[in-house]
């Protein structure tokens, strides 16, 4: 610490107290009874206030400037303005010894020897307080809380802002030690308030705002007179009757003096936020110094060491930020750093630390050695058992405990000194002299070694890491590089203030100077940036920097000096300045530029620095192929070329080095489909076909598919042109596609087809399977899309496809509901199987569902389909048997219709004689196990109502008891009581005119017949109408032997000449009937027809005897008289000969069902078809 006196002057009177407006531009100064108004900055007298009337004790300045106060022995207090007027005056009782102002709210207090008042600027009045005891001294908190008043009677009373006493201390002396000056410390990081009171007990104490006091009290050995705070608190101003100002630190620690005087110093302060000091005294002097702290530090490698405080020493690691302090409690003289020593020198000692371990990063040191001796030195120096002493020209070395073993002097003043190394004991010491000559010491060795010497004097030292180079800067800001060995000067460098040379890489240095930072390496030129402070240190990409009093690191990339390699190839170089600290675009940069230049160790370490697989990868298999022999550069080149996005620049390499191909494989790889083009120029077709599929494959993935379509289609890649354009459903595109295409290739037209199929284009599919002839595939495209005329057209060309065809048309019919379509069309296709299984199916349902219509239909069919099958002589007999089986089923449920809808629903459209007959053969035909549906019930109810309605009692009799055999529901149960009943009141015999005739034997028939529907005379089957159920005028005849159908048919057309009395018949041909009609009425059982007399002859016994006919009777009989049931094979066909031609008969073609003419014709009429087996009126078919 160095003390310059800034200004002097001297007034006639004692300078009992001092005050600094805050800005510190003047200073106010109590002077005898006036006031003095001094300029800060020169000591200026600005103007003297008179006020008073006697002398000023006290003078006080508010916080924000606008203000202050003075009080005086004339017990008067004045407020003066910041203009120096005087704007309110107020009086005490007694002398005013002290005022203050509060730092927050500006209130005054002004102390007397027998009271303290406190004013406002918002009040008008004083409030006043007594004291026990005349007050000296006081001061306000910093938060303007409390106020300390200090006694003449030893005794502190701390007040709140109203005046009362909250603490009162007592000193030991008491009355003894009289309180002469206090103050708050005005920093405001402290915990706590702490007050500083200084008596005249000579004793310096430190005490809480609750009145505990901190640590012991301090010896001064002087009467103080006035103490006070640096701005920020961290030093204390005494002053009283040694005539000096010490400076103590906050803890109460004697750091030095500031300005001897000639009399006692009754006050001092410091400048607001500033080290300048205001000195007054008891002669009128007023002095103002300034303080100068110098910087006391040392640094080693990243350990950096400064004094704070001026007591403790604080250690920072610079990489780490890591921080400790030690505190001294003395004042610290010299400071010095090295490894895991550091040396701290105190007025009265010198103490050697040492680090716990060996650890680089660990902060905590301890007390190995105490030289306890004083030493005046300018320099100090530690090392690692010794301590190295700088005394203007000598050098002394001393051990840890003090003896000293060597010493040299040198010629001239020593300027710089620093530690550089060397094994413990033993290390080297670079010194440079005023005379500009540089030496190298040992601390072993007496004698010094000369490196070189110089014109100009020394600033700064360094030596390079591996102590060849020499950086010198000299007193003209010069730095100057030499080689030790040869002493040879390698390069100057201006506009320095200091230097160092990196300690990791022997070429690179820096230095500072006029704000900037100096960067070289080698002998490139200088690499400059913006830069505060000085450069102390050099580490990897660190430089450490002084400013002012902190020391800083800042990282430098290399980044500069890397490229300086760079661009001169020196690729190991660069990656050594790398390694210091450079971004990761520098490292990749460095690993692009040694990959070009083909140095693969340097590149491989600059990738794998970046974590670059991709290019380490490429590098690995270079070196690979290089162990294997190959030796082509351009190859390699072109590779890394390829890598790194030159591609022109790769081909060319290709191209030159013999490996077209990869140039092409590169291009078509990149999608750079053009750059192929040109590159292939008008090369081979194939190459360039390969080149367009393989756009065409890309441009799909980068799903352009119109684009890749386009290539294939040009590539020839029709497959994967139709699979794009099928897939993204674009029919055109497939239309123009098959069209273009050979019909030879069956492939791509297939896939077409697919595609047209799966997007609903039958038309587009039908016309690509014609064009390859693909009839299979076009029949199953038809089926598939249920386009049934032109899959039955193509049929009828190609009779090969019919089961392809009819049987998924049956199929879609059945699922369509159209079964009877469904089994028409299995007929067809020859499922017979199929067919049989559907009608069964179809029967089933119908009968369960009282369908009973429809299950004749059904059953005849059936029965049809049956007689069909019985072609195949294999199942000719149980086909047979099954025919007539669903024949007769057929009849039952024809008849049972009308039955189920007679009792079933409240009309009836029949004529009660149709029922009565239906009924009558039912009963008749349901002599074994009633089929499933048919009710006896409903049939004999219905006998017996139309039974007992006609007048045949006698059946309607034998129903009811019938009746009253079975279960019957309930809703017939009254109807058929009352009927059975009411029948007993009836004739026991039926009407005549119900009697049935047999027209082969001309017998009556009972209407309740055992034998069934035969004659019970004859046993002549009966023929019944398929409609109103009567008996028809029909006789069935059959051939003799040896006579086949056709010769029968034959024989009856040639008819033979008649009687002319024989009445003339007329046959009607139409498409659904054949008639027979007679004209004129004659009687035609003439003794002279031979069919008659065959039916007399033959007639009688318990037996049935067919009628047998002759060729000779044969020819006796007219077309006009005989129906044919011309059955197909195997069944026989059967004649029947109508025995009254005036009444006409029709037989449906197909079915072979009998109706009278009148009736049939109805029906048709109704129903536009045959009302038994369904045939369409207007079918010609059979």
């Amino acid at each position: 610490m160095r003390v310059v006196l800034t200004w002097r002057d001297k007034a006639e009177q004692c300078i009992y107290d001092l005050a600094f407006k805050p800005d510190g531009t003047q200073l106010i100064l109590a002077a005898g009874n006036r006031l003095l108004v001094y300029d800060t900055s020169d000591g200026t007298l600005i103007q003297p206030l008179k006020g008073h009337k006697d002398t000023v004790y006290c003078v006080a300045y508010a916080k924000d400037g606008k203000r202050f106060a003075s009080g005086s022995a004339d017990k008067s207090v004045i407020i003066w303005t910041s203009k120096l007027e005087g704007i309110l005056k107020y009086t005490h009782n007694d002398s005013i010894q002290c005022v203050s102002y509060n730092p927050l709210t500006h209130q005054l207090a002004s102390c007397s020897s027998s009271d303290f008042g406190l004013w406002s600027p918002e009040q008008k009045s004083v409030s006043k307080h007594k004291s026990s005891s005349k007050i000296t001294c006081c001061s306000w908190t910093n938060d303007g809380q409390y106020l300390a008043l200090g006694m003449f009677s030893g005794i502190i009373s701390i007040r709140n802002k109203n005046g009362e006493e909250k603490v009162k201390i007592v000193r030991p002396g008491g009355s003894l030690s009289p309180i002469w000056s206090i103050c708050w410390n005005p920093s405001r990081e402290e915990h706590n308030d702490i007050l500083a009171v200084a008596d005249w007990g000579q004793k310096l104490s430190f005490y809480q705002l609750s009145g505990k006091q901190i640590g012991k009290d301090r010896s001064l050995n002087f009467d103080p007179c006035c103490i006070s705070y640096f701005t920020k608190g961290e030093y204390i101003l005494l002053g009283g009757s040694d005539k000096q100002v010490s400076l103590f630190t906050k803890d109460g620690v004697r750091l030095g003096t500031i300005g001897e005087q000639n009399s006692w110093v009754w006050t001092c302060k410091v400048k607001p936020d500033s080290n300048y000091v205001v000195v007054g005294c008891q002669d009128g002097s007023i002095s103002l110094y300034q303080l100068i702290f110098s910087t006391v530090h040392g640094l080693y490698r990243d350990r950096y060491t400064y004094r704070d405080s001026m007591t403790d020493v604080i250690v920072q690691h610079l990489i780490t930020e890591q921080k400790v302090r030690i505190k001294c409690k003395e004042l610290v003289k010299k400071i010095a750093i090295y490894k895991n020593r550091l040396a701290i020198q105190l007025p009265e000692k010198i103490l050697i630390y040492e680090l716990y371990s060996d650890d680089s990063s660990d902060m905590h040191y301890r007390v190995k050695e105490k030289i306890v001796r004083k030493f005046e030195c300018n320099l100090l120096v530690v090392c690692t058992d010794h301590i190295v002493l700088c005394q203007e020209k000598r050098l002394q070395c001393l051990s840890f405990s003090g003896v000293k073993e060597r010493e040299w002097q040198m010629e001239s003043l020593i300027r710089y000194i620093k530690v550089i190394g060397g094994p413990p004991g033993r290390e080297g010491l670079l010194v440079g002299l005023k005379n500009g000559q540089i030496l190298k010491i040992f601390v072993d060795n007496l004698f010094a070694i000369v490196l070189l010497k110089q014109a100009t004097a020394v600033r700064c030292l360094d030596m390079s890491a591996s102590r060849n180079k020499l950086a010198v800067v000299d007193e003209n800001n010069t730095c100057l590089v030499y080689d030790i060995h040869t002493r040879e000067l390698l390069f100057q460098e201006p506009n320095a203030d200091s230097v160092a040379w990196n300690t990791q890489c022997e070429d690179m240095l820096c230095f500072s100077g006029g704000g900037y930072l100096n960067i070289k390496a080698s002998t490139f030129p200088v690499h400059q940036q913006k830069l505060q402070g000085f450069v102390v240190g050099y580490n990897s990409s660190k430089i450490f920097c002084l400013h002012s009093f902190s020391m800083f690191a800042v990282e430098v990339p290399q980044s500069a000096p890397m490229y300086q390699y760079l661009d001169r190839k020196m690729f190991k170089e660069a990656y050594q300045i790398a390694c210091l600290g450079v971004t990761d675009t520098d490292w990749r940069e460095l690993a692009m530029e040694a990959l070009e230049g083909l140095e693969f160790e340097t590149a491989k370490k600059a990738f794998t620095r970046v974590q670059d697989l991709r290019y380490l990868e490429l590098i690995n298999s270079i070196e690979e192929r290089k162990k294997r022999g190959e030796t082509n550069n351009d190859l390699f080149l072109a590779d890394v070329f390829s890598y790194q996005g030159k591609f022109h620049e790769a081909a060319k390499l290709y191209k030159r080095s013999g490996h077209e191909n990869l140039a092409l494989d590169m291009y078509t790889d990149l999608r750079m489909f053009e750059y192929a083009k040109d590159f292939l120029g008008s090369g081979d077709p194939r190459e360039t076909k390969m080149l367009i599929t393989k756009q065409a494959d890309w441009a799909r993935n980068i799903h352009e598919p119109k684009a890749a379509v386009e290539m294939y289609v040009s590539a020839g890649e029709h497959l994967k042109a139709i699979e794009i354009s099928g897939d993204h459903g674009w029919v055109d595109m497939l239309i123009e596609i098959a069209r273009k295409l050979d019909k030879a290739e069956r492939k791509p037209l297939l896939m077409c087809a697919h595609y047209f199929k799966k997007l609903d284009n039958p038309g587009y599919a039908a016309e690509t399977y014609l064009k390859i002839g693909d009839l299979k595939s076009l029949v199953q495209l038809h089926v598939e899309t249920q386009r049934w005329d032109e899959a039955f057209a193509l049929g009828e060309k190609h009779p090969e496809f019919k089961d392809d065809i009819y049987v998924p048309y049956a199929q879609w019919l059945a699922e369509n509901d159209r079964f009877e379509e469904a089994q028409k069309a299995f007929h067809k296709a020859g499922r017979q199987g199929e067919a049989v299984r559907v009608l069964e199916q179809l029967t089933h349902n119908a009968v369960v569902e009282s369908r009973f219509n429809d299950a004749a239909y059904y059953y005849w069919m059936l029965s049809m389909q049956c007689l069909d099958i019985a072609q195949d002589p294999a199942q000719k007999d149980a086909m047979l048997c099954k025919f007539h089986h669903f024949q007769h089923l057929a009849e039952l449920y024809h008849g049972y219709h009308i039955i189920h809808r007679y009792t079933e629903e409240p009309f009836s459209f029949h004529l009660p004689e149709t029922v009565f007959n239906i009924s009558r053969f039912l009963l008749h035909s349901l002599t074994k196990d009633t089929p499933l549906g048919i009710s006896k019930v409903n049939t004999l109810f219905t006998l017996a109502k139309q039974s007992r309605a006609l007048g045949a009692y006698k059946l309607a009799r034998h129903a009811y008891d019938k009746l009253r055999g079975l279960q019957i529901p309930a809703r017939f149960q009254k109807s058929i009581e009352l009927g059975s009943l009411t029948i007993r009141s009836k004739p026991f015999h039926d009407r005549e005119e119900l009697v049935p005739l047999c027209y082969r034997c001309s017998s009556n028939n009972p209407l309740l017949n055992n034998l069934g529907n035969v004659c019970v005379n004859c046993r002549q089957p009966f023929v019944f109408s398929a409609s109103s159920y009567e008996v028809l005028h029909l006789v069935e005849f059959y051939l003799e032997e040896g006579i086949t159908d056709e010769e029968a048919v034959s024989l009856i057309d040639l008819e033979v000449p008649r009687h002319k009395q024989e009445s003339k018949w007329q046959e009607t041909m139409s498409d659904n009937a054949q008639t027979l009609r007679l004209d004129e009425t004659m009687d035609c059982t003439g003794s002279d027809d031979p069919f008659t007399a065959k039916l007399s002859f033959e007639q009688g016994g318990s037996e049935f005897v067919p009628v047998v006919v002759s060729r000779s009777v044969l020819r006796s009989m007219s077309r006009r008289d005989v129906l044919i049931k011309r059955w197909p094979p195997p069944l026989k066909w059967q004649y029947f000969r109508s025995l009254l031609p005036d009444v006409s008969v029709t037989m449906c073609p197909s079915c072979f069902q009998m109706f009278h003419s009148e009736d049939y014709e109805l029906l048709v009429l109704q129903h536009t078809c045959c009302p038994y087996c369904r045939r369409h009126i207007d079918d010609p078919s059979p």
